[in-house]
């Protein structure tokens, strides 16, 4: 990858990494998962909106683009957001952070049918091997505390997840990244503004809970979003979803951090296998001038 792809992967596993432990204080607040999805799609809304109108031309583009955009808005945003923030009123932070690095696999699987056929070669998928061998010991230990639906909650977001990439990279690589997530945020929080407003709390949540959403909604949506697709831009949708393998380091960090969460050798062991994995499996390889003129 170039600099730039660099930069934008250390970015999103930062950003997407600390969501798990923002979204467990407000759900244990207590604040419906709707409520908790309404509030962080909103806020990504308003502020990235008067940039996407200000470029021109927006509801063109969403004429236009309309069926792929409600596709990208339902799988990336709607459905998986509330199943994810759902199954943490069960789960840790940091099991659902873990549970969420199983995206890469899932988009290398699912990539040839939206005719992602670049060869993926030796040496990243070791890596995307070892990063699932970290995942693995690191999940292991933490796989207590939740049920059934709340684990398939998380396949279902992961599912989401890793589909919603190869979308934008197939149908929507012409739309500017401002005109596809804005009108895609500001839909889901028109979805989930009755149930929002249904559940609305009692009293005035702490500051705490107010930070969590605030930050969850400006940085983890807004900023992110827009780093996240130009990713898959630089990168190619497959190869952009890998640092979800950086995500479960950053989620149990903060958790150990911020919810006194245990940090073992086996934990920093998982780390090294994580990072390395991701430096392999986002290695440049002979598919990636391929990759680079199908989204060019």
């Amino acid at each position: 990858m170039t600099a730039r792809g660099w930069f934008l992967f250390s970015l999103m596993g930062v950003v997407w990494g600390i969501p798990y432990l923002l979204i467990k204080v407000a759900v244990d607040a207590p604040m419906s998962p709707s409520m908790v999805v309404f509030t962080r799609c909103a806020l990504g809304a308003a502020l990235l909106l008067p940039f996407a109108i200000r470029q021109g031309g927006l509801s063109a583009t969403v004429r236009t683009h309309w069926r792929p955009m409600l596709a990208f808005a339902c799988i990336e945003i709607i459905g998986p957001w509330w199943t994810l923030t759902d199954a943490e009123r069960h789960l840790s932070s940091s099991t659902a952070g873990l549970l969420i690095a199983g995206v890469p696999i899932v988009g290398v699987a699912l990539a040839r049918f939206f005719g992602e056929t670049a060869r993926l070669g030796a040496r990243r998928v070791i890596g995307l091997g070892l990063g699932l061998t970290g995942v693995g010991v690191l999940t292991v230990p933490h796989l207590t505390g939740g049920d059934a639906r709340s684990l398939a909650e998380v396949l279902v977001t992961v599912i989401g997840y890793a589909t919603a990439p190869l979308i934008a990279a197939r149908y929507l690589k012409a739309v500017p990244t401002l005109q596809l997530i804005a009108p895609c945020l500001a839909l889901a929080a028109l979805v989930y503004a009755p149930a929002a407003a249904l559940t609305w709390p009692s009293q005035m949540p702490s500051p705490t809970v107010l930070a969590a959403l605030a930050t969850l909604g400006v940085v983890c949506t807004a900023v992110a979003f827009v780093a996240f697709l130009e990713l898959i831009k630089e990168a190619g949708p497959t190869r952009a979803t890998v640092f979800t393998y950086v995500n479960p380091a950053v989620a149990v960090a903060a958790g150990a951090i911020f919810l006194s969460e245990p940090l073992t050798a086996a934990i920093v062991a998982a780390f090294t296998l994580i990072l390395a994995g991701s430096v392999l499996a986002t290695a440049s390889g002979a598919g990636a001038a391929t990759r680079r003129s199908v989204l060019a």
